[in-house]
């Protein structure tokens, strides 16, 4: 866990050091309040849902979504209990509030790409939008010094990971279901 920690701060250090200036100190508040509980991506969901064509994605969407936050907030960040770089270093002066609960994983990067695989699937440049986004969002979490880059990396793992494995399951499963009734 130590080189894990030596490289986060390292790159913690060169985005504070290298990356600062007046237009992405006013940028990234913005991009990160996007991500703000699900919000750009919730709302996705919500537009689909009541898209009679894409009423699946949404649904699958929000369900992944919830699923994430179970994941995210409620299993992984408590058990690992990782402090913030922004409450490692409290003296660092913040773009924006200082969060109260722990860092791994980063959970705005988790909702950003949990969505951008159902996003994809919905409509390629939906997709293409959703991925520019969720970068964008994965990488303000460093800029404004709240997360490090592993719990952005293990967060992009995690959220890639859940929907395509859900999809393939169901698929296996609905598969499962379609040869019995052949069978019959």
């Amino acid at each position: 866990m130590g080189r894990i920690q030596k490289w986060d701060e390292r790159v913690l250090a060169f985005i504070q050091r290298n990356m600062h200036c007046a237009f992405l100190d006013a940028l990234m508040p913005i991009i990160s309040a996007l991500g703000n509980f699900g919000g750009i991506w919730v709302l996705s969901g919500l537009i689909f849902l009541i898209t009679p064509t894409y009423r699946f994605n949404g649904i699958l969407l929000l369900s992944m979504l919830t699923l994430g936050v179970l994941v995210g907030n409620v299993a992984i960040k408590p058990y690992v209990a990782r402090l913030r770089p922004c409450h490692r270093y409290p003296d660092w002066p913040l773009l924006v509030n200082r969060p109260k609960d722990y860092s791994f994983p980063s959970c705005h990067t988790l909702a950003a790409f949990i969505s951008v695989p159902i996003l994809l699937w919905t409509h390629p440049m939906i997709g293409i939008f959703g991925l520019v986004m969720a970068v964008l969002i994965a990488f303000s979490r460093m800029y404004l010094f709240v997360h490090y880059p592993s719990d952005v990396l293990a967060a992009v793992v995690i959220g890639l990971t859940m929907p395509v494995g859900i999809v393939l399951i169901l698929f296996r499963i609905m598969g499962g279901f379609r040869r019995r009734r052949q069978l019959t």
